[in-house]
């Protein structure tokens, strides 16, 4: 098999160098970091597969991102495209400040189903699930009525 070369420009070799020796960055992007270095200095990709522990894939997919884009495009993780937020930060808050509250009368502490029943009749949240007002608690790591 035949390596295509690839020969880091000065300012990318140092990107890459710092990118490998400091800081706490995700294993992905010190390894494609580390795939980068290897091929710069013409390191052979059976060597660097068998010491990074990485896949023959992901040796191609970095070198070509890397040509396509430069150290950006093939070091770091592109944004992904998701479904937006429902509910906004203020939204969670008045869940919290809900469950922070005296429960209903007669009751010691507030359920989730009770949480979503007064949830619902705040603004802007008349549609919200149980499910959807249990995750804001898990976010914050609350739990109803435990106070």
């Amino acid at each position: 098999m035949r390596q295509t070369e690839l020969h880091l420009s000065e300012g990318d070799r140092a990107v890459v160098e710092e990118i490998r020796s400091k800081g706490l960055r995700h294993s992905r992007e010190v390894n494609r970091a580390h795939v980068l270095s290897c091929l710069d200095r013409g390191i052979p990709e059976a060597q660097i597969l068998a010491v990074l522990g990485i896949g023959r894939t992901s040796l191609w997919r970095t070198r070509s991102a890397y040509l396509q884009g430069g150290v950006e495009l093939a070091v770091f993780d592109v944004a992904r495209s998701g479904r937006p937020a429902q509910y906004d930060t203020d939204a969670q808050a008045r869940v919290m400040a809900l469950a922070c509250s005296s429960p209903p009368a007669g009751k010691q502490r507030w359920t989730i189903v009770e949480l979503e029943r007064a949830a619902r009749l705040e603004p802007g949240l008349s549609n919200v699930s149980r499910e959807t007002v249990r995750r804001m608690l898990k976010k914050t790591i609350s739990s109803p009525g435990g106070g």
